[in-house]
């Protein structure tokens, strides 16, 4: 195979665009030459913009879920079906060939790739024509970089890095090999450091990423590393600047494209609702049928809660009402055929096949989140191929908790006034008494109910560390309810530290033996 460490960098972007006024307008495909593209600032943001969408998309068609959300244990994915490693990511069996595997792989480098392949060519122009208003650009394709190391590092661990894919693809010498992973952690945070240094303040475009979106990435780089000072410091750095809040409505942010670029958003991915891989499609592989047909004949319930989480919620926690779709859930803008006078999920037929109206997921439920409904939805855009919903990287809400999480530090627990202001921010806004003291064990619970099905939970169980990771996972319900509501039980087997990273795919190895030898220093 061909494809190695450049199969997606020979995708690299280096894209014109037109001067268009919009932020995801499709970029045109010609290519560009230093002479005659990126002259002006327009041309610099249109450049850009691509790196907020369809770049991710082969991550977010079910990889995000898979990795994010069903190894972790807040979701699991139907049995049998072959886009899922028939439940591998269930039970901790993904191996080298496994396509979602290689679909992220592919996702995190291409970002990665079209990246640094625009840092280096506006460094060029920069270095050319002393052409400042290249400055931002540069910054915010940095910033996009280090996202896309930080994923690599934390979901295969060591890893390779690429700054020339171009000089790379011309070389003949293909093979690169994996760096440690400290190492490439330290590369996504020296990205974000300087990036948070070129970036403004505020948005220049609604969407856009600014200095405390790199502030607040790197905290939590800080944080996965264990460095708790460094991380408590670059959120307050978030916090102090008062830019951003709590948006008030919890469950709006992931169901209408109304609430995009909130004032809790410091980074999220751009999706427009028509086209192929430029839609957030999430809804047509997550949402239920009864809900998505006729309409556009999607709703697959492919990824659904896990009961260990629906029984994570404490008594009166609004964000399991906000996150997840169980009986007796209604929305009265979400009509079709079946659904004239609004939608109610409703699974009073359990036992039996889906019809028009009736929800029999293994868990009896649905995620709620990034859901968008069918087309009749209250004027959403919405298409066969998804919606417009943003996907949140990172919110405000992480910021707080990752300020509280790094004044905890390793003590047993604090009462520290501003780590409690921050943790307490997130926990009323979910309809919860405030607390007089904090644990890691509350803070990594507080983590997984407001952050469920955002793609980011597998990340926090593995930072704990290996014993830990395995007393949470190996305790997991992961099974599925049968039709008289008994438990059909399903426990996965985590044994091993190698089980803490996913394999590096198969096919990528074969063409870049570099790859299968042990990991050498970057730095």
């Amino acid at each position: 195979m061909k494809n190695k460490l450049i199969y997606v960098l020979s995708a690299v972007i280096l894209i014109a665009t037109s001067c268009s006024k919009s932020f995801l307008d499709r970029p045109s495909l010609n290519g560009p030459t230093l002479d005659n593209y990126y002259t002006n600032q327009q041309q610099v943001e249109g450049a850009t913009a691509l790196l907020y969408n369809q770049v991710w998309y082969n991550w977010l068609d079910k990889a995000f879920h898979c990795i994010g959300e069903v190894y972790g244990g807040n979701m699991i994915t139907s049995a049998g079906d072959p886009n899922y490693g028939n439940n591998t990511y269930v039970y901790f069996t993904v191996q080298g060939t496994d396509g979602q595997d290689l679909n992220a792989w592919q996702a995190f480098y291409k970002v990665a790739g079209n990246a640094t392949v625009l840092m280096n060519t506006f460094q060029q122009i920069r270095n050319n024509q002393n052409a400042s208003f290249i400055d931002p650009g540069i910054a915010e394709a940095q910033f996009i970089r280090g996202v896309a190391y930080f994923y690599i590092a934390r979901t295969y661990g060591d890893a390779p890095i690429v700054t020339d894919p171009v000089a790379l693809a011309g070389s003949g010498n293909l093979n690169v090999p994996r760096y440690f992973q400290k190492d490439v952690l330290r590369f996504a945070l020296n990205d974000l450091v300087a990036a948070e240094a070129g970036l403004p303040e505020d948005p220049y475009q609604k969407g856009r990423v600014t200095k405390y979106s790199a502030a607040g990435m790197a905290a939590k780089i800080y944080l996965y590393m264990g460095n708790y000072d460094s991380a408590a410091i670059k959120a307050n750095e978030v916090i102090q600047s008062g830019k951003y809040s709590l948006y008030p409505d919890y469950k709006a942010m992931f169901t209408t494209a109304k609430a995009n670029n909130n004032s809790e958003s410091l980074f999220a991915l751009q999706w427009i609702a028509g086209g192929y891989s430029y839609a957030n499609d999430i809804q047509a592989y997550a949402g239920p049928a009864s809900l998505l047909k006729p309409d556009f004949n999607t709703g697959y319930s492919s990824v659904i809660p896990s009961l260990d989480l629906l029984n994570a919620y404490d008594p009166g926690d609004k964000r399991k009402e906000w996150s997840v779709m169980q009986q007796g859930y209604t929305n009265p803008s979400w009509k079709n055929v079946n659904f004239p006078n609004g939608f109610t999920y409703d699974t009073s037929v359990g036992g039996v096949a889906d019809d028009a109206t009736h929800i029999t997921t293994g868990t009896r439920s649905n995620s709620l989140k990034y859901i968008n409904g069918p087309a009749d939805n209250g004027g959403d855009p919405t298409s066969a191929f998804g919606d417009a919903l943003n996907v949140y990287i990172l919110r405000y809400a992480d910021v707080l908790l990752i300020y509280a999480e790094g004044i905890l530090g390793t003590n047993a627990s604090t009462s520290d006034a501003g780590a409690l202001n921050a943790f307490n921010l997130v926990h009323t806004r979910a309809g919860l008494p405030p607390v007089s003291s904090i644990t890691k064990d509350m803070i990594m619970h507080e983590r997984r109910v407001e952050f469920a099905f955002e793609g980011d939970y597998w990340y926090d169980v593995q930072r704990q560390g290996f014993e830990k990771a395995q007393q949470i996972i190996n305790s997991q319900e992961r099974g599925t309810l049968n039709g008289d509501g008994t438990i059909n039980h399903v426990h996965a087997t985590f044994t091993s530290e190698s089980q803490l990273y996913l394999p590096i795919p198969s096919d990528e190895v074969v063409a870049d033996p570099e790859l299968a030898k042990p990991a050498v220093p970057y730095y």
